[in-house]
């Protein structure tokens, strides 16, 4: 172990699953480092190290639950450890079959730590309820679940422990089945890799050097230190990259590294990437790079940026998009309307909490070429860029999809691919460039605040007569897909309802705070709060409950949606209704609303679906296609199409997606991946069925099947000629009910959502179970604080998650109203599922205390003090100090 300053090492022996071992660490070195860089072990995650609050790490020390990464390694000294290796054969079979029987693992990540912390629990305690069981995960962070599977799989595992039978997998692969999650016992386990799993021959660790201000001009950067400490091998700055620095899926202004004489726009920008012999020596001299500035005020109120004589952030200036719908007459119908009503609503930052921090690995080829490993929302966008900032043909760049530890929209841009890529050039070395959590939290996208100010009418009987809404979202420092989030946000301004008379303005605005992009929901999650909270009012007003003046206003079949869209075939909207009209009515505390969420980009845009089917010698299939697999379950759903297509069981297909094959269909985005991938595999099994002619998949060895699907017929937004517009292929719907208990507290979310077609209904439940989870984290605790441009909340503890203990029951409905242009009349409803949860919770904490709340999150409620305790104790130790905000604990 290579010495380094000030790093003398302690020896340490242990015994690490029944076998004695040993090791020379440094002092401040962790136990998570030790298991996973000493032996190997990767099956213990890093999520957050050092701070010990998500649970990836976790292992037992003598029997106890600890997390790894906020142990000493020397602390190790003369105890047991014991990882998912360590545990008996028959015991990680139990494991791996409960949570695949349950549907308990989605990006996996978690998994691992979950299994260990549920382990210690039933080694102590063999039969516990589900509330003991929450309680004791309270440690371990799910972004996907929602915790109810997860607990569910804890169950099932107790039972099996007890002798009891364990319930049937379904292996069938058959559509409508509740078919097992590809490569599920894997992720369970901990021993499906990650990029930061991922170690070749000779890999150097890469680390970054942030800003430390959000604006401030750069005079110097001076990285002769860092490249003197030892062990390290390259240092890159701007002057080092060879091609375009300035990146962008959409926009190009997002800076890979700021350079000598230019302002910085947030703290998240990179100034210098170092890489080194071991990931400390690379962080160690990442902090040596001394950097001088000329501090400036930071612009953080988009109100203020927008103004004449503001601060000019970028070239384009302060405004980035201008998104306008504008239908009827919106003066006559305000003037003639009996109720008419305006307020203003305000949503806050979101963090997308994903558990698998920014990772990527570059690896030089002998030809000159490189292979990069991304974790990715879209492999070809990444090859794309990473090639040009290389000054590149593509060709020479191949990146290979390694399975996210979840994305929700953050990992669409481009993080650290770059920078590892060009630190594997300098070095002729494989590198891989790993972020801490803080350094995640200080870096990627956020949802976008956004400030909505409303004036809706409606007549007598309740029917909608307009909407007038203008909108002003913070984008932050760069563009990301900033314009289509506010574009969108004015798209679904209407939300589910028919309104003739519409006048939208949504403004997507640059500041020096973090940079908004992609986050599940898309911009129709922070309209929805405004526009449902805006038809309580009204019904308030009118004289009839939430349910009636929904069921009065809800658009169907021939119905012109906000943008002026006329709809075909597939709105299930009323039937989701009627499936929750005696929850919400037989609610004493209950709040409801309606959503809608478009499937496809859209507006104009062409979109694919492109697959690959290739049978091989050994008798299995290959699936190759395009979209990013971090937990919706995209590789479970083709390959069970494949599989119903083809007459196949699900252990003859392998699912693979790199850019060997060009299968480009853009980001894996807008709930868009089982509607055009699905089409596409369909496509392809139809020409590989017509070559079989009844002989052996084997017999076609070798050869590949292409299939495709096309939508070009949607329409753009700024050609205003058109009629009748088609601003989306497809749309999911759904209606949410949310009931509190008589202290106030969350009791249970009832969900009922128009999927076209249940292609896989335990993962279909996943889904509206883990968005329902995050809608109300959105409702009632989340929210990322920045101050003056910095992040305030720099930990996952302090963001205010919901923990397992403060999940209510979901009960999910799913109405099959098929849509024409989905595999089977299947739909997307990743993102609906939790487009309709803040309004319907606004509704129950208005019937409950009757407040009428008109921002997120509403932290002032009981349900929000309930769900997550701590912030109770933060308000009240606030309260007792004349402390502002909160602490982490």
């Amino acid at each position: 172990m290579q010495q380094e300053p000030g790093g003398d090492l302690v020896h340490v022996d242990f015994t690490l699953n029944g076998r004695p071992a040993g090791a020379d660490v440094r002092p401040d070195g962790t136990l998570l480092e030790l298991l996973r860089e000493t032996f190997g072990i990767t099956s213990v995650k890093d999520g957050c190290a050092p701070e010990g609050s998500c649970g990836a790490c976790t292992v037992m020390m003598d029997g106890r639950a600890v997390v790894s990464c906020a142990q000493q390694a020397v602390r190790a000294a003369g105890r047991s450890v014991v990882t998912q290796e360590g545990l008996a054969d028959s015991d990680r079979e139990r494991w791996a079959d409960a949570f695949v029987a349950a549907g308990a693992s989605q990006c996996g990540f978690c998994s691992p730590g979950i299994v260990m912390k549920s382990e210690a629990l039933l080694q102590r305690n063999p039969d516990p309820s589900r509330d003991e069981i929450a309680h004791a995960l309270a440690g371990n962070l799910c972004r996907c679940t929602g915790y109810v599977k997860v607990i569910d799989a804890v169950h099932i595992a107790a039972a099996a422990r007890r002798g009891e039978p364990m319930p049937a997998i379904d292996t069938s692969g058959r559509v409508g089945s509740r078919s097992a999650r590809y490569r599920g016992r894997e992720l369970a386990l901990g021993d499906k890799p990650y990029v930061n799993d991922m170690q070749p021959a000779g890999m150097l660790h890469g680390a970054v050097r942030f800003s430390d201000h959000p604006r401030a001009r750069v005079v110097r950067i001076d990285v002769s230190r860092a490249r003197a400490y030892p062990g390290v091998v390259a240092v890159a700055t701007w002057r080092d990259v060879p091609g375009e620095r300035i990146q962008g899926a959409i926009t190009r202004d997002w800076r890979q590294f700021i350079a000598e004489g230019e302002e910085t726009s947030y703290v998240g920008d990179i100034l210098a990437a170092v890489a080194a012999e071991t990931r400390h020596a690379a962080r160690e001299a990442a902090k040596l790079v001394e950097v001088e500035y000329e501090v400036l005020d930071p612009v953080t109120d988009p109100f203020e940026a927008m103004k004449p004589g503001a601060p000019v952030l970028q070239p384009g200036g302060n405004i980035l998009s201008v998104s306008r719908i504008k239908r009827g007459d919106v003066d006559a119908a305000l003037a003639s309307a009996p109720h008419v009503l305006t307020e203003t609503f305000r949503t806050q930052f979101i963090e997308h909490a994903f558990l698998e921090p920014e990772s990527s690995l570059a690896v030089p080829r002998e030809d000159g070429s490189i292979d990069v490993y991304s974790q990715g929302q879209g492999i070809w966008e990444d090859r794309r860029q990473i090639a040009s900032f290389l000054g590149e043909p593509e060709d020479r760049v191949r990146v290979t999809l390694v399975s996210s530890g979840g994305g929700f929209g953050a990992k669409e841009d481009l993080n650290v691919q770059g920078h590892a890529a060009l630190l594997a050039r300098l070095a002729g070395r494989p590198a891989r460039v790993t972020l801490s959590r803080a350094e995640s939290l200080r870096f990627h996208v956020k949802r976008h605040p956004i400030t909505l100010e409303y004036t809706v009418a409606c007549d007598a009987e309740g029917h909608l007569a307009a909407v007038r809404a203008r909108l002003v979202g913070d984008t932050g420092a760069y563009a990301s897909v900033g314009a289509k989030v506010l574009e969108r946000a004015a798209g679904h301004a209407c939300g589910a309802y028919k309104v003739p008379n519409v006048d939208v303005e949504a403004y997507a605005v640059y500041t020096n705070n973090p940079p908004c992009g992609a986050m599940r929901g898309f911009g129709a999650n922070q309209a929805n709060f405004a526009l449902e909270g805006m038809v309580d009012r009204l019904a308030e007003r009118v004289g009839i409950d939430g349910w009636e003046m929904r069921w009065r206003n809800a658009l169907d079949v021939g119905d012109r949606f906000g943008t002026g869209q006329m709809l075909g075939p597939g709105v299930g909207l009323k039937q989701t209704l009627l499936a929750v009209r005696d929850a919400y009515r037989g609610g004493r505390f209950a709040g409801i609303a309606c959503a809608v969420k478009n499937s496809g980009v859209g507006n104009g845009m062409v979109e694919y679906g492109k697959a690959i089917l290739r049978p091989e010698a050994d008798g299995t299939l290959t699936l190759f296609h395009s979209w990013t697999e971090m937990g919706q379950g995209v590789d479970t759903v083709l390959a069970q199409i494949a599989c119903e297509e083809l007459g196949l069981p699900p252990s003859r297909v392998t699912v693979q997606v790199n850019t060997r094959h060009e299968l480009d269909t853009g980001q894996t985005t807008a709930s868009r991946a089982t509607m055009l991938g699905g089409r596409a595999v369909m496509d392809a099994a139809a020409k590989l069925r017509a070559e079989l002619e009844g002989r052996p998949l084997a017999s076609l060895a070798g050869r590949e099947f292409y299939g495709e699907f096309k939508v070009d017929w949607t329409t753009s937004p700024d050609d205003t000629s058109i009629e009748n517009p088609v601003t989306h292929f497809a749309y999911a719907w759904a209606t949410q009910v949310v009931l509190l208990d008589d202290q106030g507290r969350l009791a249970k979310v009832v969900a009922a959502h128009d999927v076209g077609k249940a292609i896989n209904p335990t993962l279909l439940e996943g889904q509206i179970e883990g968005g329902v989870h995050m809608g109300l984290g959105h409702s009632l605790t989340e929210e990322f604080v920045v101050e003056g441009g910095h992040p305030v909340t720099t930990t996952l503890k302090s963001l205010g998650i919901i923990p397992p203990s403060g999940m209510p029951p979901v009960e999910c409905i799913f109405i099959e109203e098929p849509s024409p242009y989905g595999p089977y009349g299947a739909k997307g409803v990743g993102e609906v599922a939790l487009v309709p949860t803040a309004s319907a919770v606004a509704g129950a904490l208005y019937a409950f205390d009757g407040v009428r709340r008109n921002r997120l999150p509403m932290r002032d409620s009981a349900a929000a003090r309930a769900a997550v305790p701590r912030l109770a104790h933060a308000a009240r130790r606030a309260a007792g100090t004349g402390a502002s905000g909160e602490r982490d604990e």
